[in-house]
């Protein structure tokens, strides 16, 4: 039986970016100036290429933020943000190398009361793109778990939190976490 006391967090953030951000907070216009500069300055870096193509890349973040609160709202949740924090559940190789190995910062999941996180299994913002505005407004391949609805998966599942982040890996590539209280990055 997995352990969920023992689960965390983690948000990856890129040596020249300040952790626990989402550049959708800021106005428009500023949130375009540091998309080109941050992707003019780190040009190798696989996580800033999404900001070389900001004028497609932010309104599809906008509206996936959108759609993510609207389905947080509908499953009971009390979003303090419009648009959450970035997390993954328990980690992952892939994002660590694609925010360049900067700095990962861990946060322990039963800290966090579950009207303020979410989980979508895989990238949020790449099931929108795959599927499209229409096909996500029904629901169509984006599926949010509230913190009791990925505790019920995670007990009746017959291995290891190892065992089940492994399945996961190899069908989502990770456990999307949207954090939407900023409080408990604080702590």
């Amino acid at each position: 039986m997995i352990n969920l006391d023992e689960l965390y967090i983690v948000n990856y953030c890129h040596y020249n970016c300040k952790p626990f951000f989402n550049i959708c907070r800021l106005p428009k216009e500023d949130a375009f100036s540091l998309a080109y500069s941050m992707a003019a300055d780190n040009p190798n870096t696989t996580a800033f290429g999404r900001f070389t193509d900001f004028e497609n890349y932010y309104p599809r973040r906008i509206k996936t933020d959108e759609y993510l609160y609207n389905l947080f709202l509908s499953l009971n949740g009390k979003p303090k943000e419009m648009h959450p924090l970035s997390f993954v559940l328990q980690g992952s190789e892939f994002l660590d190398n694609w925010f360049g190995n900067g700095t990962a910062h861990r946060i322990i999941l039963k800290s966090i009361p579950s009207e303020y996180i979410s989980f979508t299994l895989g990238d949020s913002m790449s099931i929108f793109k795959k599927n499209g505005e229409r096909t996500i407004e029904r629901n169509g391949g984006l599926t949010m778990y509230t913190k009791e609805m990925l505790s019920d998966t995670l007990r009746e599942y017959k291995g290891t939190i190892d065992d089940f982040m492994n399945d996961v890996v190899e069908k989502y590539g990770y456990i999307e976490v949207q954090l939407w209280n900023d409080d408990y990055c604080l702590k």
